[in-house]
């Protein structure tokens, strides 16, 4: 018969055993699922205006170019390159991780204008009706520029960093800070329209659909706050990891099917129902995750989602419905940026072989490597791929097969360390 000292002795036991042990998944085959809701906003067929392609930041482009490439020119970026540029009116616009924001002409390469903006940046800049809006970390504030010279309209400092991708909805620029607070401003004048506290440090870009932006925060929450007036809709919570940490976010979220996907540094997938937070499914994907989301379903694909693994080092690409893994790859090093799907092409980057690889969104199959890039690799015009480096971008254009330059390798039939589910 145990004492009393030892019957506390087993609770505390079973109480920190509770405690220690890592939450299991979750499935919820109720949680509604739409197939009509592929999210593709209404942008040029020649831009590529916001980090994530789109409003939902699905970063999916249904264009024909698919590898091998060959390099028609390439720009030094002079130090880090972060983020992916974006892409708009035969430019492209993007800022190096000391502050210097650069446009560059799509045609030829040419640098149209480089201007200093800040001391550190680790954000996308988002580009709307010839302005161009910036998120800087040092010193955290957000700009917004004319994008024909990148003379400065007007600048707003935060109490915070900030490695947010801003967003343009209507006449708001939306972005988040690591005070905990995401913001609209006036797009014209900077002027704050609404500031909405969260839980904890907003480093990922928001998502936003039908009037609701979604954001993840460092306190493991994940929120849904309506544009109009920067109320919270709803709240859920990460599921965390052991020792009961939360699952900070740092992935920005993509918006498809009635839900919104979103990955966590415990190493799970989210999939939200997007009008509720009601929690559809969960998957584990291999140690921490920090890369954006890709959501789309393709003429040869069915729903899916697609997202690589920093500390497991493998590229996954997940049933979108069920979070069932459809097929995933080793990715030869940590991947910790988005991917992009292009066509039936998914493109990521490994921060190890500073490499980046294309394998077929169907299977996996590896199709194409390219010897830069690092973070978040690959825009698109549809008719070329603009390719982020360490340190250069790289215009590329479809070649025959056997025709790629030095830059690339075809593979053919090649699917290092692939693993088909089921």
């Amino acid at each position: 018969m145990l004492s009393g000292v030892a019957i506390a002795l087993v609770a505390v036991i079973a109480g920190g055993y509770l405690v220690l042990k890592r939450p299991a998944d979750v499935s919820n085959e109720g949680a509604s699922f739409e197939l009509s809701d592929q999210a593709q906003a209404a942008v040029g067929v020649d831009d590529w205006p916001l980090y994530g392609l789109n409003r939902e930041r699905t970063r999916y482009l249904p264009a024909s170019t698919k590898p091998p490439f060959r390099v028609a020119w390439k720009v030094n970026g002079r130090k880090l390159l972060e983020y992916s540029p974006v892409l708009a009116g035969g430019s492209l616009y993007t800022i190096n991780n000391n502050g210097e924001a650069l446009s560059i002409k799509t045609r030829n390469g040419k640098i149209r204008w480089r201007r200093e903006v800040a001391t550190r940046n680790a954000s996308s800049p988002a580009y709307s009706d010839g302005w161009l809006y910036v998120a800087n970390l040092e010193p955290g504030q957000v700009i917004g520029l004319n994008a024909k010279n990148g003379v400065e309209r007007w600048k707003r400092r935060l109490p915070g960093r900030t490695e947010s991708s801003p967003i343009v909805v209507g006449d708001k620029v939306i972005a988040g800070c690591e005070c905990g607070t995401l913001y609209a401003f006036d797009r014209e004048t900077g002027k704050t329209i609404w500031e909405t506290d969260l839980p904890g440090e907003v480093k990922a870009a928001p998502a936003v659909s039908d009037g609701v932006a979604y954001v993840g925060d460092y306190a493991g929450v994940f929120s849904a706050v309506r544009v109009k007036d920067g109320e919270v809709k709803w709240q859920s919570d990460s599921l965390g990891g052991s020792f009961g940490i939360a699952g900070d976010f740092y992935s920005t979220a993509a918006v498809a099917f009635g839900r919104v996907y979103v990955a966590s540094k415990d190493g799970r997938v989210y999939s939200f129902e997007k009008d509720t937070g009601e929690l559809a499914w969960s998957q584990t994907a291999g140690g921490e995750l920090y890369a954006g989301i890709v959501a789309a379903d393709t003429p040869n694909t069915e729903p899916t989602v697609y997202v690589g693994s920093y500390a497991g080092e493998r590229f996954y690409a997940l049933d979108a419905r069920t979070g069932e893994e459809r097929w995933s790859v080793a990715a030869q090093g940590p991947i910790i940026g988005a991917a992009s799907l292009i066509g039936e092409t998914v493109y990521f980057a490994n921060l190890r072989t500073t490499h980046t690889t294309a394998v077929r969104a169907s299977d996996g199959e590896q199709v194409w490597t390219f010897r830069d890039g690092a973070y978040n690799p690959v825009i698109s015009d549809g008719k070329r791929l603009y390719l982020t480096g360490y340190k250069f971008i790289y215009a590329l254009r479809p070649v025959k097969q056997g025709q790629g330059d030095s830059g690339g390798t075809e593979s053919k039939g090649k699917k290092k360390g692939g693993k088909r589910a089921g």
